[in-house]
């Protein structure tokens, strides 16, 4: 006997759908990650749970969930990975970067430690 909730969530496909998903999980020109959600979509829409789906593909269920929501929000667009926010900064103004210090290596100050 199965355990566990079942989920009420079903995701069904369209013939063309289905036949740009499995393209997908074959192609070698896209992201592995890419056929990974494809062959998620494929796995649950011919009744396999999100959990064993996801253990199946090798993916969390959060995740799963994640890549589910946007199937559903933009359609096969929403299974390829979105840009990322920029969060490199941009170089300072030369005016407001810090000066090297001039250290003199090797030479103590008389009466210093080590020295």
């Amino acid at each position: 006997m199965a355990r566990g909730r079942k989920t009420s969530f079903t995701i069904r496909l369209t013939p063309a759908e289905r036949l740009t998903l499995l393209t997908w999980q074959r192609a070698t020109t896209l992201s592995a990650g890419v056929a990974r959600r494809a062959r998620l979509l494929l796995l649950l829409a011919d009744g396999m749970t999100i959990t064993a789906a996801a253990a199946t593909v090798g993916l969390s269920r959060r995740h799963s969930y994640k890549w589910l929501r946007r199937f559903v929000q933009a359609g096969l667009e929403g299974l390829h990975e979105q840009p990322r926010h920029e969060r490199r900064l941009a170089p300072l103004p030369p005016a407001l970067r810090e000066q090297p210090t001039t250290l003199d290596v090797g030479s103590h100050a008389p009466g210093a430690p080590g020295g």
